[in-house]
């Protein structure tokens, strides 16, 4: 069972609430194997006034997961707790839960303003709170000027900022659910978006959960990113946390543009045996002897002269210009290692032998895939 822990301060003011999830769901009856669920079991727990990412690949669990968070599905074991509530076979009505689709949710036939104010109106608040906090979220999303138009003859763009104003006016909510909210945003429209629902965190104060497949959307959004796949939470963290020790190989691959390196490893004697090299282990560093994988991002692979203790000769394959900087491709062992270099570096061509070193403070050891503390 995996167990992630994801605290913040709880913020006062709004209607909040600590959610607890102890599950596992399967769409199908009696599960006997891993591949049977789309959950695999898991205890997760957001706190209040948090602003949190569910990222992996398509099909990994995250929606599942939001669904069962929001109401909209019931998990096959476990249960979902509000604030210490049990509220598993609660509705999303119940839950106090908003909820942003990947599509659009609105009323064609009704102006901006009105499409913001319908969340407020069915909960008969006050005519004047309805109009100050319409007007709050309008200006947020920079559709002040828009208040009076009809939601119809708006672009895509502009009715995905009308779904997730819906979302965000209430201040009273458990929480806001995001499902892949920025899918039909222009792409040049996606950063401004994402921009603005950092700023409206911190100015609302709301928990947030937003899922998406986009690394950037998650680390740019979100202090806390739940890493998933197949069904599973890998990794919980920060940005930073995720990028400079993933504690899942699947993390390292799926972090980072390219991903980490990873290549085959012996440890043995308090050396690492790489391609029939021996390097030494970073001081005060210990393995046990095995077989290990070496996990190492291409920022971090440092170009040294030969001879330099702890070299690693490799051939290089391929060298891209990618604009901000180089990326050397070589060969070692039959995989290929990638290497960041500054775009003024010395220029290299394929079949040229570098000298790299991989040993150092960012460099991580996997078995069976999991991270070696």
């Amino acid at each position: 069972m995996v167990r992630c822990c994801l605290r913040l301060c709880a913020v006062g003011g709004v209607d909040m609430a600590r959610i607890e999830l102890d599950l596992a769901h399967a769409y199908r009856p009696n599960p006997k194997q891993d591949s049977d669920f789309a959950l695999l079991p898991l205890r997760m727990t957001f706190e209040d006034g948090g602003a949190y990412a569910l990222l992996g690949p398509s099909g990994c669990g995250k929606t599942t997961l939001l669904n069962v968070m929001s109401g909209l599905l019931v998990p096959s074991q476990g249960s979902v707790r509000f604030d210490g509530r049990d509220v598993t076979r609660q509705s999303p009505q119940a839950r106090n839960i908003a909820q942003v689709f990947q599509f659009p949710v609105i009323y064609d036939t009704m102006t901006v303003a009105e499409n913001l104010a319908f969340p407020l109106r069915n909960r008969k608040v006050s005519k004047e709170q309805i109009a100050k906090r319409v007007g709050e979220i309008a200006e947020m999303l920079e559709m002040s000027g828009q208040l009076n138009q009809r939601a119809a003859g708006l672009s895509a763009d502009a009715k995905q900022k009308i779904s997730l104003g819906r979302g965000l006016v209430r201040s009273d909510v458990s929480a806001v659910l995001f499902d892949e909210p920025l899918t039909v945003i222009d792409p040049h429209l996606k950063w401004q978006l994402r921009r603005k629902l950092k700023q409206i965190h911190h100015e609302l104060k709301l928990t947030l959960i937003y899922v998406t497949h986009d690394q950037v959307e998650a680390l740019t959004f979100a202090d806390q990113v739940v890493v998933m796949t197949r069904g599973r939470a890998v990794q919980v963290g920060s940005a930073a946390d995720l990028f400079e020790r993933p504690s899942h190989t699947f993390v390292g691959h799926f972090i980072g543009s390219p991903g980490m390196n990873f290549l085959p490893v012996q440890a043995r004697g308090g050396m690492v045996h790489v391609a029939d090299v021996a390097l030494p282990l970073s001081p005060g560093r210990t393995l046990l002897d095995g077989e290990l994988k070496l996990g190492v991002r291409p920022e971090y692979v440092e170009l040294v002269p030969p001879g330099t203790a702890g070299a690693l000769p490799v051939k290089v394959s391929r060298v891209q210009d990618v604009g901000t900087h180089l990326m050397l491709s070589a060969d070692i062992a039959g995989q290929t290692l990638k290497v960041r270099l500054s775009s003024d570096a010395a220029p290299y061509l394929p079949g040229d032998t570098v000298h790299v070193q991989l040993m150092g403070e960012h460099t991580c050891f996997y078995r069976n895939e999991e991270i070696v503390p």
